[in-house]
């Protein structure tokens, strides 16, 4: 078993408060009592600050994204199902969480400014991430590549705006009826073979 080192402490830390509070909502304080971090040794690890560990915990949750769709698919031979599995998830942990808990990369998102190239580059690459680990699962289970492509992409953009409209409105409806029409309009479109 390996040992979890400071670094990878701040780093879980940073991952945790992208999603309850965003980067601009936690203070470096806070962040090295979560972590149990001495004071200093946030910049002995990232001297750029908090920014350069949001990058560092963005990379981390990046990583993670392709583990994490294996495992869903591989618990729900239908495809639609794994991501209303998801969904379902996403809203128990908003609803436990009294609606604190949203995504960290839409947080930080709405949070950055075109100065923040580093987290912007880190975001972007994990959206991408995201959309393509969706795409080759619903492509493995017989959708065609465009389609696939394209319902990845769809899925990504609802799971974000229903889940920031969800929290806003504190409650779970705007993200349900949302995945609701989505999967109907799914399920009336079935998956199709690639053409070549």
């Amino acid at each position: 078993m390996t040992k979890t080192t400071t670094r990878d402490k701040l780093i879980q830390a940073m991952a945790d408060a992208l999603q309850r509070k965003g980067l601009h909502g936690v203070g470096l304080n806070e962040l090295l009592k979560t972590a149990g971090a001495p004071k200093g040794s946030l910049y002995h690890h990232f001297p750029g600050g908090k920014s350069e560990l949001a990058v560092a915990a963005i990379e981390h949750i990046g990583r993670r994204i392709d583990e994490f769709v294996a495992r869903l698919f591989a618990q729900q031979p239908d495809p639609l199902q794994a991501l209303h599995s998801w969904l379902q998830g996403a809203l128990q942990q908003l609803q436990s969480s009294q609606f604190e808990r949203g995504c960290p990369l839409a947080t930080v998102a709405l949070e950055s400014g075109p100065e923040d190239l580093e987290i912007r580059a880190a975001l972007e690459h994990c959206f991408a991430t995201l959309r393509q680990a969706l795409a080759r699962q619903l492509h493995r289970h017989g959708h065609a590549r465009e389609q696939a492509d394209n319902l990845a992409a769809l899925f990504v953009a609802l799971y974000e705006g229903g889940l920031l409209q969800a929290r806003v409105a504190g409650s779970t409806e705007p993200l349900r009826r949302a995945a609701d029409a989505l999967f109907n309009l799914a399920r009336q479109q079935p998956p199709g073979g690639d053409a070549a």
